[in-house]
């Protein structure tokens, strides 16, 4: 290497994180600013004082702050309920290896994939009045009524909100903890400190950032919270997310639910940049070591029991409200015997069949195979834009964490997460309608619509795998003359391999399991297996319920069977170094 490129190559370096933001940056611009801008404007362009003065007004309301205020409580809350089950599991899953592992993390995956309406099925079906639980109770003790009643309360809310994000917590942290070197508690161990020191001296420091950074994203998801609040919660609770929605669709009072989309914006952009700023301080290089290196098998009757019971757990907490939902597609129930009488159940597979049956004759009727090719096809494309997208932004943020310019755009990446969703949808209608984005009728518009909502966890789940490369690793293949491209490929890439993956599994589910906006903007002769089970569960009738159960099944062995698949796939050394 001659000094000009010496001289020359630093340069570059110093550059790379800035280039790299371009296509992120260029994305957001034309998927997320500018339909925000058009809806917002359209919205206060209908109030009279100003958009200013409708803002005032909307927070004053006590209405509003009561609103907020729950909002921020039940968050809270449920974050900390999600923490409490999941990083237990997040140690099983990272340093145990056992029987049956990779399917107990597919099934505690699926329900991050399903849509709210579905959940809200599957823990009535568990839960509910005429659940399955309570329908035992009755049974076993002669009942006149349902012993158990949590629908329609905060409790429901929040075993929903763990039910769907402890994945969340079990993914990101489970995975920067597997690679995490044993050496580090061992060698604290030699010193004399005992195991309770050992963890919080030198485990939780190490894995604070992938704490921190999965109980930001279950926080903005509770936040921003709608079908569970709507469906579980009944007519006394409502989140902000809840209240746009009645706002927009009930009320059309447009001023007011654009004030309350720009509230959740300024509550979900405060709370990225707090959490950027505690990243930056907590986040350090590690020594990485591959998953076979540091995990073991269950040797003594300690480890055995702690894996029992976190399994029992895990599998009570996701797999009994999802096998009441499979059961029930399966059983008619005559609901119409109340009392302490039991209801009469009957095997059958009427609801699978009915799916494939147009007895309406309605022009937008579209088979399940379509549903589920579309959703798929969707979920794929939005791995592709999702993993393009993050991973330049990813690097830039791990290779220039005190840049200004990546202080700034490190919140602005979450804010699509704290965007609500109808208000997103209809700026989509409204802004994306002339040439050269005249897309409303375009497939395209769906996959777009899902990756703003996915690349930023695949921007979470890389950051912290990027940022706890070692520089030594890198300075020494530059020293060798690699160009930053080859560091990334020979360097960087198969230290974070695993982290791909688990990216990829939630684009991929995020994808398949998104509703809001994509019941705004798909076409109703193409839907999505979430759009195709909204539309029947929303139709009066036992058939059309179970129809919708049927098809919710259908989703969920389709999701298991993707998620073993991406769990199974290695390529090359990728995956595991």
């Amino acid at each position: 290497m001659n000094p000009t490129q010496r001289q020359a190559q630093p340069t570059s370096h110093k550059l790379m994180p800035e280039v790299m933001w371009l296509v992120p940056l260029a994305f957001l611009a034309v998927f997320y600013f500018f339909p925000l801008s058009s809806i917002l404007q359209v919205s206060f362009a209908r109030s009279e004082a100003g958009w200013l003065a409708a803002l005032s007004d909307t927070l004053a309301s006590p209405v509003t702050q009561r609103v907020l205020g729950f909002t921020i409580w039940q968050a809270l809350l449920s974050t900390l309920l999600t923490l409490v089950i999941g990083l237990p599991g997040a140690y099983l899953f990272a340093r145990y290896q056992f029987a049956g592992k990779s399917l107990l993390q597919a099934l505690t995956t699926i329900p991050f994939v399903m849509p709210t309406l579905v959940v809200a099925a599957a823990f009535n079906a568990l839960l509910g009045p005429r659940g399955w639980l309570n329908l035992g109770l009755m049974q076993v003790f002669n009942l006149p009524q349902a012993p158990l009643n949590l629908t329609n309360s905060l409790g429901a809310i929040l075993l929903a909100h763990i039910f769907y994000n402890t994945t969340i917590v079990l993914r990101m942290v489970g995975d920067f903890w597997s690679h995490l070197d044993p050496k580090l508690t061992q060698a604290a161990q030699v010193l004399g400190a005992n195991p309770w020191q050992r963890f919080w001296r030198v485990t939780v420091p190490l894995i604070l950032p992938a704490v921190s950074a999965a109980a930001l994203l279950v926080f903005i998801f509770d936040f921003s919270s709608f079908g569970v609040i709507l469906l579980l919660g009944g007519p006394r609770f409502a989140t902000l997310e809840v209240e746009i929605y009645t706002q927009t669709i009930s009320l059309f009072n447009l001023p007011v639910a654009a004030s309350l989309a720009i509230i959740q914006l300024a509550c979900t952009l405060t709370l990225t940049v707090i959490f950027t700023r505690l990243s930056h301080r907590v986040s350090r290089p590690l020594s990485l070591r591959p998953q076979t290196y540091t995990q073991v098998r269950l040797a003594n009757w300690k480890g055995r029991l702690f894996a029992s019971a976190m399994t029992a757990i895990l599998l009570t907490l996701f797999i009994l409200p999802l096998a009441s939902l499979a059961l029930r597609s399966i059983t008619h129930i005559d609901t119409n015997r109340l009392g302490p009488e039991p209801a009469q159940h009957g095997l059958t597979l009427d609801f699978y069949r009915e799916l494939s049956i147009n007895r309406r004759e309605s022009m937008f009727y579209a088979p399940p195979t379509t549903a589920i090719s579309l959703s798929l096809g969707y979920a794929l494309a939005t791995v592709v834009l999702s993993m393009v997208l993050g991973m330049p932004a990813a690097w830039s943020l791990a290779h220039s964490a005190r840049s200004h310019f990546s202080r700034l755009m490190d919140p602005i990446l979450m804010l699509p997460l704290g965007t609500s969703a109808v208000t997103l949808g209809l700026g989509f209608i409204i802004a994306l309608d002339q040439p050269p984005l005249d897309l409303r009728n375009s497939w395209v518009l769906i996959p777009f619509a899902h990756t703003l909502v996915a690349f930023p966890f695949v921007v979470r789940s890389l950051t912290p795998a990027l940022r706890s490369i070692r520089p030594q690793l890198r300075q020494a293949a530059t020293v060798l003359g690699a160009s930053p491209g080859k560091v990334f490929r020979f360097i960087d890439l198969p230290l974070v391999g695993r982290s791909l993956l688990v990216a990829a599994v939630f684009a991929f589910t995020i994808s398949l399991g998104e509703f809001g906006a994509t019941a705004l903007i798909a076409r109703p002769e193409y839907p999505t297996v979430p759009v195709a089970i909204y539309r029947l569960i929303s139709q009066p009738g036992t058939m059309n319920y179970g129809q919708a159960l049927a098809l919710s099944t259908i989703l969920m062995i389709i999701t298991s069977a993707g998620i073993l698949s991406i769990e199974r796939l290695r390529i090359a050394d990728v995956g595991e170094f």
